[in-house]
């Protein structure tokens, strides 16, 4: 958020926890994009803040709570309060349980345990939820229409629309079973606290194959993942690059060196070989 929202996006928090009797003294900015990740204290809250219409919020809070319901590792909503969203001054905001961070990080194989812990309770809850190809359709978007993205080359907003296409194409192919998913389940959406690894930032929750969430985490996490189709988690660890390039080269994108990194990973993408699979072996 630009610094005029964000001052309006914290004073909404605060007053919200204010009025729910939770005394907030103090936020501090933990995480700043599209959304505000606060630390409120010291009734000691995680506040997620977004603009009135930018969010599924909902979506989120429905989400987590019948996902703790089934055991999965996730984030747990702030227990004082009623699980709602709440508005004020165009922002919606979610009020969390904030979770002290401990060292060491995760290890690779606990970060896989707690990814198929968290697919299989995903799989014993029916939400309706986007498919995993609208990320791909948003990211085309973006790359076809050139006032949505006026600084990209044209030898890249070529290179990228066809990459997208084949990616779509190819991972499709497969015919990988689908289900719910994270969506982003990336070490950022990762809590390491006392109760073990905890996944947050469920509002990218969307169907797909679970090759997808995992293309989101490093891959040493993918070593340690059972039943996995190594060829499909490649073509969609290409398919993660193309859209976050897509991202980075939107109008208005804030990511810190946006632009930069827009080109590193078009750069990364050539450099992959071969093109994107389309057969159906595991690995």
């Amino acid at each position: 958020m630009e610094t005029s929202d964000r001052t309006r996006a914290i004073a909404a928090a605060t007053s919200i926890a204010a009025s729910l009797n939770l005394p907030t003294n103090d936020a501090t900015v933990l995480h700043n994009s599209n959304k505000l990740a606060l630390h409120l204290t010291p009734c000691n809250v995680f506040a997620r803040v977004a603009h009135v219409g930018q969010e599924v919020a909902q979506l989120e809070v429905e989400l987590a709570q019948r996902l703790a319901e089934v055991g999965c590792p996730v984030g747990e909503l702030e227990p004082r309060v009623d699980p709602l969203v709440h508005t004020r001054d165009g922002f919606a905001v979610t009020l969390w349980t904030y979770y002290d961070p401990v060292t060491p990080e995760v290890s690779p194989a606990d970060y896989a345990k707690a990814l198929e812990r968290l697919h299989t309770g995903m799989r014993k809850v029916e939400i309706a939820s986007p498919r995993f190809t609208d990320r791909i359709a948003e990211a085309q978007a973006v790359v076809a229409t050139p006032h949505r993205s006026p600084e990209l080359p044209n030898a890249d907003r070529e290179f990228l629309s066809s990459k997208l296409a084949a990616l779509r194409q190819a991972i499709e192919h497969h015919g990988a079973p689908e289900q719910l998913l994270h969506g982003e389940p990336h070490p950022g959406n990762l809590l390491t606290t006392k109760s073990g690894p905890l996944f947050i930032d469920l509002e990218t929750s969307c169907h797909g194959p679970i090759e997808f969430d995992l293309a989101h985490a490093p891959e040493e996490v993918g070593k340690h993942y059972p039943h996995i189709n190594q060829d499909l988690l490649n073509d969609c660890r290409q398919l993660v690059l193309a859209i976050v390039a897509a991202w980075r080269w939107e109008l208005g994108d804030q990511f810190p060196n946006g632009r930069q990194s827009g080109k590193d990973l078009l750069h990364q993408l050539r450099e992959i070989s071969p093109s994107p699979t389309s057969d159906t072996g595991t690995g």
